[in-house]
């Protein structure tokens, strides 16, 4: 990669905002191609003395050591603090996801703490994995809009500058940098793995625009889902209850996201099952009843009095608000 092909990357993701000088960020660092790029991006645009970076060890690969101890020594190259946190998998549940928590957990309390900005090295290729992933894992307008480029302290500026995951690895080459590959991610043992590997290459033979077409259709979508958010706040009027008439009355797309938005204001946390069960609480109310209540999912319970619906945490549920949406 020439020096001016490597100034205009750089130049993309000063244009998107995200990373500014003098601004503190803590970068995630796994010591893969995306977020070694993304670490040496951020001392290039923030300046070293605002940067840090995160590294969480798993122990999950017999790898795990190598990759800290790449972290370590690009740290030290670059001149940045380096906080290394060791982390024991769960016995049983979705392994994947819990890593995600853990290292979405420490970033925000290291963040939090230093008054600075999160930034995870998502790119625009993770970005259509996603999308796809999440058409085939669950239904909805949800899954078609892939992750968002920016919510709260959580910034991820190679997705707004729409980089690609060949463009982290020139970046990496043209900059002198190594990184770590995880070789699971190539597998087929994962579903990202089997998307990554199966799934895009069909579709890109099926048409060769694949990846740009669903990057601009997620865009497009996110974009609509601003407008819809504020017809709920309208129909909501700002409080935390409806009329189940008023929810009867209402178009039925309205109707569903007005009862996702108040299951989840009242959980904390994602409850798409609750539009599923509209009818249901739309009979509730029309029963006459003085007071009913019914658990939706997602440990979101709807309680219906005298025609009025409000939602609150199921009994033994705690509310929790992820980092990342």
């Amino acid at each position: 990669m020439s020096a001016t092909s490597t100034d205009e990357l750089l130049e993309r993701v000063r244009c998107g905002g995200l990373l500014e000088a003098g601004q503190k960020v803590v970068v995630c660092l796994s010591g893969g191609r995306d977020s070694v790029c993304l670490l040496d991006i951020a001392v290039e645009l923030c300046g070293s003395d605002n940067v840090a970076a995160l590294h969480v060890n798993y122990g999950l690969r017999d790898e795990a050591h190598g990759d800290e101890q790449l972290c370590r020594q690009l740290c030290r190259r670059l001149g940045i603090e380096l906080n290394v946190e060791n982390a024991s998998a769960p016995r049983e549940g979705n392994v994947q996801a819990w890593a995600r928590d853990v290292r979405y957990g420490l970033g925000a309390q290291l963040a939090s703490g230093a008054g600075a900005q999160l930034a995870a090295g998502h790119t625009a290729s993770d970005q259509v994995e996603t999308v796809l992933y999440r058409l085939a894992a669950s239904p909805g307008r949800r899954s078609l809009i892939g992750m968002p480029d920016q919510r709260g302290i959580l910034i991820r500026p190679l997705l707004r500058a729409r980089f690609t995951r060949e463009e982290t690895a020139d970046w990496c080459r043209a900059r002198g940098l190594q990184w770590r590959e995880d070789a699971s991610n190539e597998t087929a043992k994962y579903a990202r793995g089997r998307i990554r590997g199966q799934v895009l290459p069909a579709l890109r033979s099926v048409h060769p625009a694949t990846d740009q077409n669903i990057l601009q259709s997620a865009e497009i979508l996110r974009d609509e889902a601003e407008v819809l958010e504020l017809v709920v706040d309208t129909a909501l009027a700002g409080k935390s209850k409806i009329s189940t008439e008023h929810l009867a009355a209402l178009p039925p797309a309205l109707a569903r996201l007005v009862v996702r938005r108040l299951a989840e204001e009242a959980t904390g946390s994602l409850c798409p099952q609750a539009a599923a069960r509209i009818d249901e609480l739309i009979a509730l109310g029309a029963s006459g009843s003085g007071s009913a209540a019914l658990d939706v999912g997602g440990g979101a319970r709807a309680i219906i009095t005298k025609g009025s619906l409000h939602f609150e945490l199921s009994p033994q549920r705690t509310a929790r608000r992820p980092v990342e949406g």
